[in-house]
């Protein structure tokens, strides 16, 4: 049930990156039904209501915190925030911290590409970069790392 479980949220961060690079949005609907979809992993997995459950909640919290800051300095969307917290309801603490640094790299790689396209085609206008991908890469990519064997027997 647990990994039936992981292929939904792998299905959901590769939607919210296609709707983000199509439309600039994550909707809102996806963002709940990621944040959600935690419920159900945690009972496939067995994780104690005390005191695991509650540090997932409080990471997530945190996270949710931190990068609201970053949208109010208006460095990111806010359905990238919702998006970010919702996958780390999902991760342990230390998987966490894996995936903001993760997200960063790619989240600087595709900036990069995205300036020196913008650059290239003469382009105007304000630039706004579809951070859901890179949040989405780096789910993505924790998704396959060992740590989660420990949750699927």
């Amino acid at each position: 049930m647990a990994f039936f479980l992981l292929v939904l949220l792998a299905c959901g961060l590769v939607a919210a990156a296609a709707m983000d690079w199509r439309s600039r949005i994550i909707p809102n609907w996806l963002n709940a039904a990621i944040a959600l979809g935690a419920i159900p992993f945690w009972i496939a997995t067995r994780m104690p209501l005390w005191p695991d459950v509650a540090i997932h909640i409080a990471v997530a919290a945190a996270i949710f915190a931190i990068f609201a800051l970053a949208f109010h300095l208006g460095m990111m969307g806010g359905g990238d925030v919702k998006m970010l917290a919702a996958l780390a309801l999902w991760l342990p603490p230390m998987a966490v911290v894996q995936l903001v640094v993760i997200m960063s790299l790619a989240g600087g790689a595709l900036t990069l590409a995205m300036v020196v396209r913008h650059r290239m085609a003469k382009a105007e206008g304000q630039l706004e970069i579809p951070y859901g991908i890179a949040i989405a890469f780096a789910g993505l990519w924790l998704l396959g790392e060992p740590f989660l064997n420990q949750f699927v027997r």
